[in-house]
């Protein structure tokens, strides 16, 4: 399955940066629908239904789509998903498609965990760090654990940089162990 999902996000991704439509946009657009699905567990049940006849269900596409001020494109495209009976990996897709967009611009997802919440400041020098150690740009999310008692852990991709007080006591504790 995320084969499949994996296809669909590059298409995806491909077609954004042919058209050179806002990523930004794009993602909001393709975020947007996913929410709406996520809150109606009717509208996931009538673009999955099989018995269902697609011009309907494009038909409530289009509705939606002029809600949320749906770009041609982005309605194509869950046109597709909806044809091809894949909105029951729209979450994967979606998600898929941020990453795989990130990846072409030359972003890196890095998932932040302090002890607790950095200010602004903060922020941007962590995120300066992680680009100069990465070589992309950054895009952040942070959280916020006070069980890691200070310092901050860093995941890119699946790579874990752990400057925690946690960490630090883990790996001296490993030291005295193995001396």
């Amino acid at each position: 399955m995320a084969a499949v999902a994996s296809r669909y996000a590059r298409a995806l991704v491909d077609v954004v940066m042919e058209q050179k439509i806002d990523p930004t946009t794009a993602v909001q657009q393709v975020n947007s629908i996913v929410e709406a699905i996520k809150e109606s567990a009717d509208l996931r049940k009538v673009w999955e239904a099989p018995d269902v006849p697609a011009a309907q269900k494009r038909n409530l596409l289009d509705a939606i789509g002029r809600q949320v001020g749906l770009s041609r494109t982005i309605r194509n495209f869950f046109a597709v998903l909806i044809d091809h009976q894949r909105i029951a990996m729209v979450e994967q897709i979606a998600r898929q498609f941020e990453i795989d967009l990130d990846a072409e611009l030359g972003f890196a997802e890095a998932q932040v965990t302090s002890a607790r919440p950095l200010s602004d400041g903060e922020k941007r020098e962590l995120e300066l760090r992680v680009a100069t150690i990465t070589g992309k740009k950054v895009r952040a999310r942070y959280a916020a654990n006070p069980e890691l008692l200070g310092g901050v852990m860093v995941q890119v991709g699946s790579t874990i940089y752990d400057g925690t007080v946690r960490g630090q006591l883990q790996k001296l504790r490993q030291q005295l162990v193995n001396s």
